[in-house]
């Protein structure tokens, strides 16, 4: 008899089938009905685990920024010797992952341009940035609390400055692959977010 898949299994199998189908045509022209058959479900199992493709987006982009939220915390965790290489280091992998993800970055501006101009969408999409920066404060905090490392501003504001340089940096980047020096992102955190540790 056979298996039948866990809900996670489920899940996970439709958010790959998604992000397949959302890089190959974009948002508007990607199908639900063909995102089930790759995932080998019926669209029924895409509307009981999600409520739609705004739902698949917003899953594959919680997905985004926990991969971003790790290596922050990765670094934190592997400390340079100094607080300038951690944030170089920091910039550098955030870079290196503009580049990976070429299709995602370019979904996350077509659907952030729908969600403008729609005002239901556009609650949404703020509501949903709002819990974002909300997450990565508080991992970010947690990690930081374990080391010397001290910021020149808060960490819910350096999450702002974050994902805000690095959706600037992927338009550069989408336009132009030499735009977007490896170490300027790095150069550019360093000079905002550090001082050096407290004495005593």
């Amino acid at each position: 008899m056979p298996v039948r898949p866990s809900r996670d299994n489920v899940r996970t199998r439709i958010l790959d089938a998604a992000s397949d189908e959302f890089a190959a045509k974009g948002f508007a022209d990607a199908r639900v009905d063909a995102i089930a058959e790759a995932a080998g479900f019926t669209k029924g199992a895409v509307y009981s685990n999600f409520g739609g493709k705004d739902d698949l987006f917003y899953a594959l982009l919680h997905q985004q920024i926990d991969s971003r939220t790790d290596l922050a915390v990765a670094v934190l965790a592997d400390l340079p010797p100094t607080v300038d290489a951690a944030i170089a280091e920091l910039g550098a992998r955030l870079t290196a992952s503009i580049g990976r993800n070429r299709e995602w970055q370019m979904l996350f501006f077509e659907y952030w341009v729908r969600a403008m101009r729609d005002p239901q969408r556009r609650a949404a999409f703020a509501e949903h940035r709002r819990a974002v920066r909300a997450q990565i404060t508080e991992r970010v905090e947690f990690a930081l609390a374990q080391t010397s490392v001290r910021l020149e501003i808060p960490v819910d504001q350096m999450a702002l400055v974050i994902l805000a340089l690095t959706n600037g940096l992927s338009v550069e980047a989408l336009a132009d692959d030499e735009a977007v020096p490896a170490t300027l992102l790095g150069e550019v955190l360093r000079g905002l977010l550090t001082r050096p540790p407290h004495e005593g």
